[in-house]
């Protein structure tokens, strides 16, 4: 990264337009704010921190006043973590103090958090103040409850989405993207999407440049591959590694070849009624669907890893044809290869 066109390069690329509240002037600090509680999610919290400090670090080194002054903020502190580290905090400011970004962070805690009316009331009026509000993970239950995603849409952790949709039918709840965006309001999906979150709110205020050496320092994608509905499909072929391990091995490097019900179930040993029970049983999926998500999986990477042409990806991947990988995008993924590779190549 080029250190010295670095200032030059975030604050030109910084918001011009006012809006409501106002941007910050050209070069004055943005004030970040995450809310934290009992039992919160620890990296939902310093995740994003981490992301902010790192910009601050780049801007500095190369010259420039860094753009962000962060504070963990909570009702009462310190506050322990469900990790059981105890995080320093300060008092929850007031409404009216300044403030560019409100971040509330997810965890086991936030039951607690969403049922206490005097905290509920504090996001609901600290969030009108500020610039743009975002959740982290099962954030979105506090900041759903203060009624900032009324009419909006949102995302929450894949695992709760469901819950979170009964819970709140004014929220349009999205479960597959990272994150979401909806004006003024991001929310982000399973814990470690908190960092994403950060990392694109980084290149809304400071440019890509930024965000990018942010990204490669902290060894993260600026922009990560696919939704998070495929990654909870991969946690579910995790976890029947001790039974299929091998044979989830054995597919990822024959994907080209035929891959049918008899094959994998001679591989692993039994019948194919036998094969075909005990699978579902450990994984949730038939043997079809998941070798056509590894096959999706193998491919999103070299599309947007490679140059390679799509038709090669599709029989390279065991697809036989461009079409039938082009289904399973779109019913996997909501995307066509060639939209996949635009939004996420390399």
């Amino acid at each position: 990264m080029d250190n010295a066109n670095l200032t030059g390069q975030a604050l030109a690329e910084m918001p011009k337009s006012p809006r409501s509240p106002p941007r910050p002037r050209a070069g004055a600090a943005r004030i970040v704010e995450v809310l934290a509680y009992p039992a919160v999610q620890l990296l939902d919290v310093t995740g994003p921190l981490q992301v902010f400090a790192s910009a601050n670090e780049f801007v500095a080194d190369a010259g420039g006043a860094p753009p962000y002054v962060l504070r963990v903020v909570a009702k009462s502190g310190p506050v322990t973590a469900s990790a059981g580290l105890e995080m320093t905090t300060r008092p929850l400011p007031r409404i009216g103090a300044a403030l560019d970004t409100l971040i509330i962070a997810g965890g086991p805690g936030v039951e607690a958090a969403s049922a206490d009316p005097a905290l509920v009331d504090w996001v609901r009026r600290r969030a009108g103040h500020a610039r743009r509000v975002a959740s982290v993970c099962t954030g979105a239950f506090l900041l759903a409850a203060s009624g900032a995603l009324d009419g909006r849409r949102a995302a929450t952790h894949w695992s709760v989405c469901a819950d979170f949709a009964k819970r709140f039918p004014a929220v349009r709840v999205e479960p597959d993207p990272i994150f979401v965006r909806d004006g003024p309001v991001w929310t982000s999906a399973g814990v470690t999407s908190g960092i994403d979150l950060a990392l694109a709110l980084v290149e809304q205020d400071l440019g890509r440049t930024v965000a990018l050496a942010v990204a490669r320092y902290l060894v993260v994608f600026l922009k990560r591959p696919g939704g998070q509905a495929q990654f909870s499909a991969t946690l579910s072929l995790q976890a029947a590694e001790d039974r299929f391990g091998a044979l989830h091995d054995w597919i990822n490097g024959h994907l080209a070849d035929d891959l049918s019900l008899p094959v994998l179930a001679g591989r692993a040993g039994m019948s194919e009624r036998s094969f075909s029970r005990h699978y579902a049983a450990a994984t949730g999926l038939t043997p079809t669907r998941a070798v056509e998500r590894l096959r999706v999986e193998a491919a999103r990477r070299l599309l947007s890893e490679s140059r390679l042409p799509v038709k090669r990806i599709s029989r390279q991947c065991g697809f036989g044809s461009e079409e039938t990988m082009r289904r399973s995008f779109l019913r996997l993924l909501a995307a066509t290869p060639q939209d996949y590779r635009a939004r996420f190549g390399s």
